[in-house]
Parts: structure tokens; C-alpha cells; sequence
């Protein structure tokens, strides 16, 4: 399974974070799957990247051209592809990959994931999203969206469109689960 995840891409945080992000990426190999990501090489991206490397799995980097500076993109991607925006970049991500999974980050992975839950509400695909939440910190997310259905702004189905999950094993059985189906 090619699977996108939508994570930092600074390195200004907690280490244990770091970890986790290449804890998924070695597991994602091991267990025979390719990234697909934004091809950052700091970060949550980078860490999920030296992960998956590290076990030997593929990479598929997506980076607008403007990103092409070093130090900025993660140098053994099996493949690099440029775009010229990022709204292009999303769009390549969203088609090459087979599911996604959102792993703590700032504003670019709140919109990115929040896309991909949109689309896929809207019917536009069926592909398996997951939330990585290492040391809860999607806890607030979670409650925020409980809110929403709560106030009528969301329908109840809609949290049912992705899975949250505190280890990456589990979240990788949900996965695979799903793609199965």
C-alpha cells in the first residue's frame, strides 16, 4: 500500500515526536508499504522518510519546485517529483497514494488532512485515513470535532470517515483493514 503522511516539517520540537514519526516509517516497511509524502527532510516528514528508508521501503517525495534549496528536501527519496504549487503538490500526493495518515504537525497538515477527510465526505474517494496522535496531541482535535457534532455543525457520520490511534501498529491494522475492504 502507497501511503501518504501528512506530518511537521519543523524540527523545533519535542524529540519524542521525532521518534515516533521513525518508529511508523520502520514499520511501514517492515510491513511491506511506500511513502508518499511532501518530501521534506526536517521534522515529522523527515523522520517518517528516514524511517521507511532505514527498513528499505520506497519514497515517493512530492515538493513544489520553490522548495529545491538545501537542506530543505529529504535527499533518498526512490523518486522526487516537482510541482509547481502546492495545490498541485496535494493533488499528486492525494493520487498516488492509496491512504493517509496525519501525524502531529502545524497548520500545512491540519489543511492538508482536513482536505482529504472533505473530499473523501463528499465521496470523491474511498481510501483509509488514519490520525497518528503521539502524547495526545490530537486530544483537543478530537474533542473540538465531538463539539462540532454536538452543536450541529458536523453529522456523527463523519467522525466514522477516519481512525485515531496512539500507536502506529494498530493504526496500521486499521489500514490495512480498511484497504482490504
Amino acid at each position: 500500500m502507497r501511503i501518504c503522511v501528512y506530518g511537521a516539517a519543523s524540527n523545533e520540537i519535542d524529540p519524542r515526536y521525532l521518534s515516533a514519526g521513525e518508529a511508523l516509517g520502520r514499520m511501514m516497511a517492515q510491513r511491506g508499504h511506500s511513502l508518499v509524502f511532501g518530501g521534506g527532510a526536517n521534522g515529522l516528514m523527515g523522520a517518517v522518510a528516514r524511517g521507511v528508508s532505514d527498513g528499505g521501503g520506497e519514497i515517493l517525495g512530492v515538493a513544489p519546485s520553490f522548495f529545491n534549496v538545501d537542506g530543505v528536501l529529504f535527499q533518498h527519496c526512490t523518486e522526487l517529483r516537482y510541482t509547481k504549487t502546492m495545490r498541485e503538490r496535494k493533488q499528486t500526493m492525494e493520487q498516488s497514494a492509496d491512504a493517509f495518515i496525519m501525524t502531529p504537525g502545524g497548520i500545512g497538515t491540519f489543511e492538508e488532512f482536513f482536505e482529504i477527510l472533505t473530499l473523501k465526505q463528499l465521496d470523491q474517494h474511498r481510501k483509509p485515513i488514519a490520525i497518528l496522535n503521539t502524547l495526545g496531541y490530537y486530544d483537543d482535535l478530537r474533542q473540538m470535532l465531538q463539539t462540532a457534532v454536538k452543536q450541529g455543525f458536523l453529522k456523527e457520520n463523519c467522525l466514522q470517515l477516519f481512525g485515531t490511534f496512539d500507536a502506529p501498529d494498530a493504526l496500521l491494522d486499521y489500514l490495512e483493514g480498511a484497504f482490504t475492504k
